[in-house]
């Protein structure tokens, strides 16, 4: 039996862009699926992709009406989608999953319990490989990060991240070719925001060498682009990168054992 969520009984808008997912993106839907916290919409939305992500999508959302699926008349970029998402989004409250991870069934009843005590609510990971093997290793978070924690580790995992839709948009940055999450997180704590993490892996992330931040030389280059967007000067964010690169290896060693 489901728990009664009457005293949070919020809509949460699920944003979940998609492209070339056919592989991976029912296991992502199922994690939602059976989710203990009812009271959710799942947007997904195609953006174009070269395979059948779209006629999958079609065909999963006759099983369940909570889930609303379009296709992008041409192919926006990661940024962009999720943006155009985020303003179908019917609820004030929002959570990401990227279409190749997965959620445990109790993340969204935990989370929402502390939403309306904070602005970001994120949680720890577990990993999975690109066929779905996990590893034996979770990465722990912190109860809270300020804006300069963060500037030295994101430890705000995009697809465990709840957070307010109205805040959200007022500092995001649609912009592809930098880490657009992370942005709108330092944009958010540097406005006086508070985030909360639970240190629970409620997230289970897929590591995969095509993802952004499967290419550690790719991810690196658009963390620094990311610093720099946000007006941070060359030399601090030479400073902020080196200690992004620091921990990102002290993190992947425990992941390549």
């Amino acid at each position: 039996m489901r728990p009664d969520n009457d005293s949070s009984n919020e809509l949460v808008s699920i944003i979940m862009p998609a492209y070339n997912a056919t592989k991976t993106i029912r296991q992502s839907i199922e994690s939602v699926l059976t989710q203990t916290y009812t009271n959710f919409e799942l947007i997904i939305a195609d953006d174009c992709s070269r395979d059948d992500t779209f006629a999958l999508l079609q065909e999963i959302s006759k099983e369940d009406g909570r889930i609303v699926c379009y296709q992008n008349e041409t192919n926006l970029g990661a940024s962009l989608n999720r943006h155009t998402l985020i303003s179908k989004a019917k609820g004030n409250i929002i959570a990401f999953l990227d279409c190749d991870d997965i959620w445990e069934p109790t993340k969204l009843e935990k989370q929402i319990v502390l939403i309306n005590k904070a602005d970001i609510v994120y949680t720890g990971s577990a990993f999975m490989d690109s066929d779905g093997n996990r590893f034996d290793w979770t990465m722990h978070v912190p109860d809270t990060v300020t804006y300069k924690e963060l500037l030295k580790q994101n430890v705000i995992s995009n697809s465990s991240a709840m957070t307010k839709k109205d805040l959200f948009l007022a500092n995001e940055t649609v912009k592809n070719g930098i880490h657009e999450d992370f942005a709108c997180w330092l944009g958010m704590l540097k406005n006086g925001a508070k985030a909360v993490g639970i240190d629970e892996p409620l997230l289970i992330y897929r590591l995969s060498p095509k993802s952004k931040s499967g290419n550690k030389f790719k991810s690196a280059i658009m963390n620094y682009k990311t610093y720099r967007t946000i007006g941070i000067n060359m030399f601090s964010a030479l400073l902020y990168e080196i200690a992004y690169l620091f921990n990102g290896i002290r993190k992947y060693k425990h992941l390549m054992k």
